[in-house]
């Protein structure tokens, strides 16, 4: 009777050993195996919608923090955001602030993973690079991981401004946060009255418009009382037909609010920037 309890009790552990193995066999077959799907994207590193998709491929190089090669030899330039900038070749070009962690991030995401291109403008620079938002595999929208990581910064030009407005988003959470370049005081928002130390550079400057004028056909934002000396926007002619609608036809809708800036700023007079979008201005309070 004692041997037939000990065989029965041997036959049930087997048992349930055996099932607790198959259990586990199954996880982890899901988990691994060839029906397991990639990790969704975060939110809020998905691309809106309204881009259109080009022929997909495969990075295998990261030059920077903003421009990959794929397999077949494009060269793509993540458009629309700035990473800190590495010298790339170029004598006496300064390595900018997390500019190589930037880059090994951008590694880190991109290499080996199949990615599609998405266009919203134009399609190529004057350096024959791909211009695009890339998007992974698994749905992550790098442009949109790079800016929420704070390692990159919103950078549109006039014939490339998609997704702006959910750029601009993940960007001010970055610096918020303090994350990445944001915690430096090198990527810090200049004050109007302090612009003309960093002429020269690409900055994000903030203030408020005193004054607004048109002198032929150009729209000028005077942030001081004297425009010969004070920092100024300066929006050219042929930026005209989109600035209007959207501010009014002499810029007047800018009159005494507070607004930030971005762009690379030079010296007309007092420290300047040239505004050619009106993306590149956000209203800050009225």
């Amino acid at each position: 009777m004692a041997r037939r309890y000990t065989v029965a009790m041997m036959i049930i552990q087997a048992a349930v050993t055996a099932a607790a193995t198959f259990r586990i066999v199954v996880a982890l077959a899901f988990l691994f195996g060839a029906g397991a799907q990639p990790a969704p994207a975060r939110e809020g590193t998905v691309l809106p919608p309204g881009l259109v998709a080009g022929p997909p491929g495969t990075a295998v190089e990261v030059t920077d923090g903003d421009t990959v090669v794929l397999t077949d030899g494009r060269t793509v330039r993540l458009v629309g955001i700035q990473a800190p900038k590495l010298p790339l070749g170029r004598a006496g070009f300064p390595t900018w602030p997390l500019a190589p962690e930037a880059r090994k991030v951008l590694e880190s995401l991109a290499l080996g993973r199949r990615v599609t291109p998405h266009f919203g403008g134009a399609r190529a620079d004057r350096h024959g690079r791909g211009l695009a938002h890339l998007v992974r595999d698994d749905g992550l929208w790098l442009q949109g991981e790079m800016l929420a990581r704070g390692l990159a910064r919103v950078y549109t030009f006039e014939d490339n401004r998609a997704a702006t407005r959910e750029m601009y988003a993940l960007e001010r959470a970055a610096r918020a946060a303090r994350r990445g370049i944001w915690s430096l005081a090198h990527y810090r928002v200049r004050s109007a009255e302090e612009a003309a130390r960093y002429v020269g550079g690409f900055e994000l400057v903030e203030g408020r418009v005193l004054a607004v004028a048109e002198v032929r056909g150009r729209g000028y934002l005077n942030f001081g009382p004297d425009w010969r000396t004070d920092f100024t926007i300066v929006v050219p002619r042929r930026a005209n037909a989109t600035f209007r609608p959207v501010f009014g036809r002499k810029l007047e809708g800018l009159q005494g609010k507070r607004v930030r800036v971005r762009g690379w700023l030079r010296r007309y007079n007092g420290p300047m920037i040239e505004s050619t979008h009106p993306e590149q201005i956000e209203v800050l309070e009225p």
